[in-house]
């Protein structure tokens, strides 16, 4: 019924519109990218750098969300998809090896605009929808993302190989000129900054300002235990990247291509278990909810270790399931517990704390799998997890007693405290007029 509601709203509507064209570019383009690179190169190490550009800019999130937070929020989206246009025109000049290194600086703007607009989403959404329908919409856009996400790079393969990368590069800057329209018909409050805040230092105090979103992480009695939950969990997160060619290759004798198929069967999990996200975050809360899919996590891990084709895409499916669930959960649960003028830096905070550790857990991966038994590995990583989600469960000890959600304690601009929870210093830019991530969340998103 709440996402009959949230659809039949003209405004979600626009907002998922432009968010499901966003997704469309995004994903043709990332891949299209990495094979434009091969192709012109020969090289798998320097296509492989695509993504590395891309990544690179990450530890500028706290300042992304700062920008999310000190200018109206609808208006640096508008802007931010605009330049998105404008950043890919250089890869219209690609014409040999020799320009390689536009692709490469392309790759790195995107990411760092990506860094400016998936804090400002998620601030805006809390802006244009009431409170209940927020995990509705995160579920969604999370399940389209994930159902792209097994069609779009398919389309942007076929679409390279038909008309090459310049074709790729004008499909994602119409969906960033679109994504940028239906954005300036949008109609939801988005209010300039009190001048006393803007005046309060954005160049002089720009680094406290900036770790605002991780003091309110650390600050606030849940998100605190949630933070270090998901940390444990980020720890080894990242054993999947190695441990999944030593299960295509050693467990089940397949060659590395095979590897896509296993792929497919965790998209598949992550489109079911957003459908129901929403629903059980409604019944059970975000943070059992999140717990749950932590152990659905653990449980497609620990089925990963046997060597038979169908435990093993059991395992993906399920692994899928509890990754997109986990997603939707941890990201409605920022939004319910961040103050309005917060939620672009923690958002922000959020993902530097979850990004490097998951980051240094790919390289030790990488490491381990070559010294130890990937089944090994694999168990470790499922019992870590089982552990993260007992931690995470404790967190729920903290929330209010009528089930409410989390406590809020309502900051002002630099983290100190600014009166009653949902107001700032006597105004409250929160609206109940009726439109994520993440982990993660999530991959870009830009509407």
């Amino acid at each position: 019924m709440s996402t009959r509601r949230l659809l039949a709203d003209r405004q979600a509507r626009r907002y998922l519109t432009g968010q499901t064209l966003s997704l469309v570019g995004d994903s043709s383009m990332w891949l299209a990218c990495g094979i434009w690179v091969k192709e012109l190169t020969g090289s798998n190490g320097a296509a492989g750098l695509t993504f590395l550009f891309f990544t690179a800019p990450a530890l500028l999130a706290p300042l992304a969300g700062l920008l999310a937070d000190r200018l109206p929020r609808r208006r640096l989206l508008v802007a931010a998809n605009l330049a998105g246009a404008a950043i890919l025109l250089p890869l219209l000049a690609v014409r040999g090896p020799d320009q390689v290194g536009l692709i490469y600086a392309v790759m790195f703007l995107y990411g760092c605009l990506n860094l400016v607009i998936a804090p400002a989403q998620s601030a805006l959404l809390v802006n244009l929808l009431p409170e209940e329908l927020l995990a509705d919409a995160n579920a969604l856009l999370r399940t389209i993302q994930e159902s792209l996400r097994l069609l779009a790079p398919l389309a942007g393969a076929g679409l390279y190989a038909l008309l090459g990368g310049v074709a790729v590069a004008v499909l994602d800057m119409v969906t960033f000129v679109a994504a940028a329209a239906l954005l300036l018909f949008l109609r939801v409050p988005d209010p300039a900054p009190d001048r006393a805040v803007r005046a309060g230092g954005f160049l002089r105090h720009w680094s406290g300002e900036a770790a605002a979103g991780l003091r309110h992480l650390t600050g606030h009695p849940v998100l605190r235990r949630v933070v270090l939950a998901t940390v444990l969990l980020a720890l080894v997160l990242g054993f999947a990247e190695s441990t999944a060619y030593a299960v295509v290759d050693r467990g089940l004798g397949r060659p590395p291509e095979f590897l896509g198929v296993l792929q497919a069967a965790q998209g598949l999990g992550a489109v079911l278990g957003g459908l129901g996200s929403a629903a059980a975050v409604r019944r059970f809360g975000e943070i059992r909810v999140a717990a749950v899919a932590f152990l659905c996590w653990a449980v497609g891990a620990a089925l990963a270790a046997p060597p038979v084709l169908g435990v093993v895409l059991a395992g993906r499916v399920c692994s899928g399931a509890g990754l997109t669930v986990m997603a939707i959960a941890l990201l409605t649960l920022l939004q319910r517990s961040a103050p309005a003028q917060l939620q672009g830096r923690v958002y922000a905070g959020f993902e530097v704390a979850t990004t490097v550790p998951q980051t240094a857990s790919i390289g030790l991966g990488a490491y381990l799998i070559g010294v130890l038994d990937y089944r090994a590995l694999l168990l470790t990583e499922a019992a870590v997890v089982v552990l993260a989600a007992l931690l995470l469960l404790r967190a729920e000890r903290f929330t209010p007693a009528d089930g409410a959600g989390p406590a809020v304690e309502r900051t002002d601009g630099s983290g100190s405290p600014a009166g009653p929870a949902g107001h700032d210093g006597g105004h409250d830019d929160r609206t109940r007029a009726g439109t994520r991530r993440p982990a993660r969340a999530a991959p870009s998103a830009r509407s």
